[in-house]
C-alpha cells in the first residue's frame, strides 16, 4: 500500500494559483470550461479569434470576482500562439493548464468540398492544437511546475456522426492520435495530456449550423435522427463539458495519461 499522503477532499478540485489558457473560450463549450476553471480558483486567459467576444466573456467572469483576461488570437498562426503563451505568463506569472478547445465544423459534403475548405478546418482544428501544445508545453517545461493539457476532440474522433464532416472528422481523429503520442513525450515532465470527446452539445455554433445548413440538407431531420440515437434523449450543456475539464485539470485525475473521456449522453452506444 502506498505511503503517499492523500490530498484532502476540499483540495482535490481547488486549482487556485494555477493559470489556464482556454482557446475558443468566448462562448459555448470554451466558456463553459473557462467558467468552471475560474470558479475553482484558476487565473483564466480566454483566447479567441473574436476579441470583442473574448473580452465580454472575461468581463462576465470578472463580474463574479473570478480572475479572467482576454486575448484575440488566431491559433493557426505561430506568432499569435507565441504571443498568447507570453501573455498568460506576463499577466499571471505562470502557465499551468492548456485547454485546446477552439475548433470549427462547417458542414460541406465531399462532392462540394474545396481544398481551401479542407485546409481551413485542418489549420484550426489540428495545426492549432499542435502550435498551442508545442509552445505551452515549452513554457511548462521551462518553469518546471508540471502541467495539464486538455484537448477537446469529439465523438467523431471515434465514429462519424453525419455526412458533410469529413474534414472535421479527419481533424478530430488527428487530435486524438496527437493526444496519445504527446502524452508519452510530456509525461516525464509531469505534464499530463488527456482529451474530452463531447457528443452533441447545445452551443451557439451548433444552433448556427442548424440555421445555416447547406442547400439540400434538412437539419431538423438530421437533428431528429441524432437525438433519437442518444439514450438520454437530449443535447448536452456546455457546463457538462466544463465539469469534466475541471476534473482533468485538477488532482482528481492525478493518474490519467493519454486518455479520452467520452461525454455524449450515451450516443456512441447506439
Amino acid at each position: 500500500m502506498s505511503d503517499k499522503k492523500l490530498v484532502p477532499l476540499n483540495h482535490l478540485l481547488n486549482i487556485s494559483g494555477k493559470t489556464a489558457i482556454v482557446t475558443g473560450g468566448a462562448m459555448g463549450i470554451g466558456f463553459g470550461i473557462a467558467n468552471r476553471l475560474a470558479e475553482a480558483g484558476a487565473n483564466v486567459l480566454i483566447a479567441d479569434l473574436n476579441g470583442d467576444q473574448a473580452a465580454a466573456a472575461a468581463a462576465k467572469l470578472a463580474e463574479t470576482d473570478l480572475k479572467a483576461k482576454a486575448i484575440c488570437v488566431d491559433i493557426s498562426k505561430e506568432d499569435d500562439v507565441k504571443k498568447m503563451v507570453a501573455a498568460a505568463v506576463n499577466l499571471f506569472g505562470s502557465l499551468d493548464i492548456l485547454v485546446n478547445n477552439a475548433g470549427i465544423f462547417p458542414n460541406v459534403p465531399l462532392s462540394k468540398m474545396s481544398l481551401s475548405d479542407f485546409e481551413r478546418v485542418i489549420a484550426i482544428n489540428l495545426k492549432g492544437v499542435f502550435l498551442c501544445t508545442k509552445y505551452s508545453s515549452e513554457q511548462m517545461i521551462k518553469a518546471n511546475r508540471g502541467g495539464k493539457i486538455i484537448n477537446i476532440t469529439s465523438i467523431d474522433s471515434l465514429h462519424p456522426s453525419m455526412v458533410g464532416l469529413a474534414h472535421y472528422d479527419a481533424s478530430k481523429h488527428g487530435v486524438w492520435g496527437f493526444t496519445k503520442n504527446i502524452a508519452l513525450e510530456l509525461s516525464p515532465h509531469n505534464i499530463q495530456v488527456n482529451a474530452i470527446a463531447p457528443g452533441g452539445i447545445l452551443t451557439e455554433g451548433v444552433q448556427d449550423a442548424q440555421t445555416n445548413a447547406p442547400q439540400g440538407i434538412d437539419m431538423s431531420k438530421v437533428m431528429e435522427v441524432f437525438l433519437n440515437k442518444i439514450p438520454m434523449h437530449r443535447m448536452g450543456e456546455p457546463d457538462e463539458i466544463g465539469k469534466v475539464a475541471l476534473f482533468l485539470a485538477s488532482e482528481m485525475s492525478s493518474y490519467m495519461c493519454g486518455s479520452q473521456i467520452v461525454v455524449d449522453g450515451g450516443a456512441l452506444l447506439s
